[in-house]
């Protein structure tokens, strides 16, 4: 049951019984996923996988947030505008292939909070379990970007196209546990403090009951893959467009983060000269 951190404790990994249990460890950070912490989650499901030791996944946060979502400031840079593109492009489509392909079945543990792609990526697990405090925000259209993780096609398919529009669209919905699993997003709701014990119950039982990996509502491997690399070329694209620039920059400039916003700043101001070589 020892606790063993990776990479400079971004993660803390405990294997017991088969059962390999994932926990993000920046709850000062409310979890959020910078390049690092996706290296490490890289590095732990490759190992997942190619363990025959390790039967099943659970991956959940530290703290009273589950994550986040993606660090944009700590993830974009300056450079060669063909390039960021490329990178954006890259960086998405390799942060969902993580979940698409992990070969062992996969739970997420729903701690708290979670926004944008800790939301869609958890939708490519085998099922997720959600404390009673959880809250489930996917802002892209406030944000002017395109949907990820699939959602474009894996959302409607679980939700039910109402209530996938009203997640992704305009309405900017956010609904919360109880909210989630009415609609399915999630499959099961207990208080926080029992979290961890149902999902380590509910992942005993499919080990019992001998089940593989399996994508919720009927999807299919290559089909999603599809959808995900598509995605990233779409969302690569309104990365880099005037209106997302700006709202990063003064986002980040509200929050005190300052160099961030610069290079937003930078991209915003420059993109009349650059925009033309994309």
């Amino acid at each position: 049951m020892n606790l063993t951190p990776v990479s400079a404790g971004q993660l803390l990994t405990r294997r017991e019984q088969g059962v390999l249990t994932i926990t993000m460890n920046r709850p000062e950070k409310l979890n959020g996923w910078t390049m690092v912490m996706m290296n490490a989650l890289k590095e732990v499901f490759d190992k997942a996988n190619n363990e025959d030791g390790v039967k099943a996944v659970i991956l959940t946060g530290a703290g009273n947030y589950y994550s986040a979502g993606v660090n944009l400031s700590g993830t974009l840079k300056v450079m060669a505008p063909r390039k960021l593109r490329e990178l954006i492009a890259e960086n998405n489509q390799a942060l969902f292939e993580l979940f698409l392909g992990c070969n062992k079945p996969l739970l997420i543990a729903v701690n708290g909070p979670a926004i944008g792609a800790s939301v869609t990526s958890a939708t490519l697990a085998d099922g997720i379990v959600a404390a009673d405090n959880a809250t489930f925000s996917t802002p892209f259209a406030a944000l002017g970007v395109t949907p990820e993780g699939c959602s474009s096609v894996h959302l409607p398919r679980l939700i039910g196209k109402e209530s996938a529009q009203r997640m992704l669209g305009a309405e900017g919905w956010k609904p919360d546990a109880q909210q989630a699993l009415v609609i399915g997003l999630v499959q099961g709701v207990v208080p926080q403090a029992e979290l961890m014990e149902r999902a380590e119950y509910i992942v005993r039982q499919w080990l019992e009951e001998g089940k593989k990996r399996e994508l919720l509502a009927g999807s299919e491997l290559d089909e999603l893959r599809k959808v995900n690399a598509h995605e990233s070329q779409q969302l690569a694209d309104a990365f880099l467009k005037a209106a997302f620039l700006k709202h990063q920059a003064q986002f980040l400039w509200r929050k005190k983060k300052f160099m961030p916003s610069v290079v937003f700043w930078l991209l915003w101001g420059l993109r009349p000269v650059w925009r033309f070589g994309l």
